[in-house]
């Protein structure tokens, strides 16, 4: 809860007022796949958590042209994940992804990218899922 949920609000707490003097931002939240269906509880809740949080921020920040997104990332190409004794779960799981292969870390960082430039400067309050089509399935 510390991590994936105080954090962002905290991170967000201590942004705002500079960007509301500013009267411009971008606040790019992380949350996960599993902000968006279910998962293990302990980590489920935050995620989603991060999703009201960054809705509610939007709506706090829009009147002073700041954006506020969220990124729901899915499996990524992590040491976390890619060990050698795990390598093997993670490859019969990718045949579940609809593009049949995990993200690679910079897949997640492009899509952060768009949304801290102006290319996205009419999105706020969305959520952005990068995970090769899994919730769509």
């Amino acid at each position: 809860v510390e991590i994936n949920q105080v954090s962002v609000f905290l991170g967000i707490k201590t942004v705002l007022p500079a960007m509301q003097a500013k009267r411009s931002g971008s606040i790019i939240n992380i949350s996960s796949i599993n902000g968006l269906v279910g998962g293990a509880v302990g980590y489920t809740d935050t995620k989603f958590a991060v999703r009201g949080l960054t809705k509610a921020a939007a709506l706090e920040g829009a009147p002073y042209g700041i954006r506020v997104n969220s990124v729901h990332p899915g499996v990524i190409e992590t040491p976390m994940i890619m060990q050698s004794d795990t390598q093997h779960e993670v490859a019969a799981f990718a045949t579940h992804i609809p593009l049949q292969r995990i993200a690679k870390p910079e897949e997640i960082t492009n899509m952060v990218l768009f949304l801290a430039s102006d290319e996205s400067s009419y999105a706020t309050g969305a959520e952005f899922v990068v995970d090769g089509g899994l919730t769509a399935a």
